[in-house]
């Protein structure tokens, strides 16, 4: 895999946004690359590191474990977007472990240099804020779709959610390509794969969706979205 670079890696992170110019050279300065092959583990549940994980290339996706051993994918990460919201908690455990989904190419960010960095460039933390509260949100809006609506409606909430980390707003009418099987969108649902193919292929008919090999595509957010609020 070719070497990223830094800098640019750092700056294309949307938690990033909202830092100036000079403050990425620190940035580059403190962050370390990691590489990682297929299913290789970055960081397990419970550890007590505190680092903010940026995406070079591949994909990263978060997962927890049962009892009994049982995996589930909890979300996929694309290149771009961030994960180790503990950053925001030190001294606290990881929540959820985090694996290669493919190779991957991670830029490192020890919480204590990211967390000196915003307090020496206090505009950036609106950003920041914005991007935390909007996980959080979509998080709230997966429970209350598991309490409150039908299938089909949380599967497409849930490929929604899934847009927005990328940082796609659920207003855009640009297609939107998630690197996702229907196997990993099952295991994320907790479901079988047939009840979950049932459904997107319905979607798929409506033109809401578009299915390829190993990617589901949102042909736009604002229709999709439009649709799921038409079942409630």
């Amino acid at each position: 895999m070719a070497v990223p670079d830094v800098e640019a890696v750092m700056r294309s992170c949307p938690l990033l946004a909202g830092f100036p110019d000079t403050a990425f050279r620190e940035v580059a300065a403190m962050a370390r690359t990691r590489r990682f092959g297929a299913d290789d583990p970055i960081y397990d549940r419970g550890s007590m590191q505190s680092t903010l994980c940026v995406i070079a290339s591949g994909t990263v996706r978060i997962t927890s474990v049962n009892a009994a051993g049982r995996e589930a994918t909890l979300i996929i990460f694309d290149a771009g977007s961030w994960f180790g919201d503990t950053v925001f908690s030190p001294g606290m455990p990881r929540v959820y472990g985090a694996t290669a989904h493919e190779e991957a190419v991670i830029v490192e960010l020890p919480g204590e240099g990211f967390r000196q960095l915003m307090a020496s460039y206090p505009e950036s933390y609106p950003i920041a804020l914005d991007l935390v509260s909007r996980r959080l949100w979509s998080a709230m809006s997966i429970i209350e779709d598991d309490a409150l609506r039908g299938v089909t409606a949380r599967i497409g909430r849930r490929l929604l959610f899934l847009a927005e980390i990328q940082g796609v707003r659920t207003s855009s009418v640009e297609p939107v390509a998630l690197k996702l099987t229907r196997e990993q969108l099952a295991n994320m649902m907790g479901m079988t794969r047939q009840g979950v193919h049932s459904r997107i292929k319905a979607l798929e008919s409506r033109s809401l969706l578009a299915l390829g090999y190993g990617q589901i595509t949102l042909c736009s957010p604002r229709a999709l979205q439009a649709y799921i609020q038409s079942l409630d």
